[in-house]
């Protein structure tokens, strides 16, 4: 399946983000920790180009802990200030303050040179859909101001959240970018729910995951589902829905809730915790 989704509103919220960034001292990038090449826009790099950058693995509590840390280490070897965090636990959310400040330090001082003190950082949130900034600025904040949840667009316009005198956040909406030259990077998106499934094939995309899964973690799937692989993933979807008790009236099988059975348990972490992409040695 050709993976490619940038429905219109993408466009707008990215030229809202370029009119903004003149008003910015930081950007703050959420990526996913199970994905977080496929997870970064590229975009981001030219926007942000001589801004300072703070790089947040979320969700690290469903990616492989060995592959964080070496995530981590590959992040810091490019320069970058990076922090595993679960924005929605808040493991890690708290030592960001410091990070921040770390990250800024060139900015605080050239101000405090020039006479001016106790001037916030203004900070602008960005990442793919999905990946969760919402709930890290609302973590982060210790209060519900912006909305959360699971799809792709929630957050449809930009707000301004003042953490404390030393901190201002601007929150964006997820945006993805126009075409992927790489289809496996829209299919990882696509994995994590950082696509609308309405706009996928969910068979084909559960299949594409199978095959990830058993050249990967191939226990995963055998152990959540007590089920054997097959030579076609398509046919070890079959199995998931007879073990699952997908079915349509008569006996055949219900493939589509299936499929959105394996998804969920992968976007979840009910089939375990996993990285699908790996670090080149640094």
């Amino acid at each position: 399946m050709n993976y490619q989704w940038y429905p219109g509103h993408m466009t707008k919220a990215k030229r809202m983000m370029q009119e903004n960034i003149k008003l910015i001292d930081l950007i703050i990038e959420l990526v996913d920790a199970r994905i977080p090449l496929s997870s970064r826009n590229p975009d981001i790099d030219g926007l942000g180009k001589g801004k300072s950058r703070i790089v947040l693995l979320n969700k690290s509590d469903l990616a492989d802990e060995a592959w964080n840390k070496q995530w981590v280490n590959w992040f810091e070897a490019g320069g970058a200030h990076v922090l595993e965090m679960n924005a929605r636990s808040g493991a890690g959310v708290r030592t960001i303050n410091g990070l921040v400040q770390k990250a800024c330090a060139e900015k605080i001082e050239r101000d405090r040179k020039r006479g001016i003190v106790n001037r916030p950082v203004r900070a602008m949130v960005v990442g793919i859909p999905n990946v969760g900034k919402s709930t890290f600025i609302n973590s982060f904040a210790g209060r519900a101001c912006t909305k959360t949840g699971n799809k792709p667009g929630v957050t449809k316009g930009k707000q301004w959240i003042r953490l404390s005198g030393s901190l201002e956040l601007l929150d964006t909406p997820g945006i993805l970018w126009p075409k992927f030259e790489d289809n496996t990077v829209g299919m990882h998106l696509a994995f994590i729910g950082s696509m609308n499934d309405e706009a996928m094939i969910v068979e084909e995309l559960a299949c594409d995951l199978l095959k990830s899964l058993q050249v990967l973690y191939p226990d995963s799937v055998t152990g959540r589902y007590g089920i054997a692989w097959k030579e076609e993933a398509a046919v070890t979807l079959e199995e998931i829905a007879r073990s699952r008790g997908c079915f349509l009236k008569g006996e055949s099988l219900d493939l589509k809730k299936a499929s959105g059975i394996l998804l969920d348990d992968f976007r979840s972490g009910r089939l375990g915790r996993m990285t699908l992409e790996h670090p080149a040695p640094v």
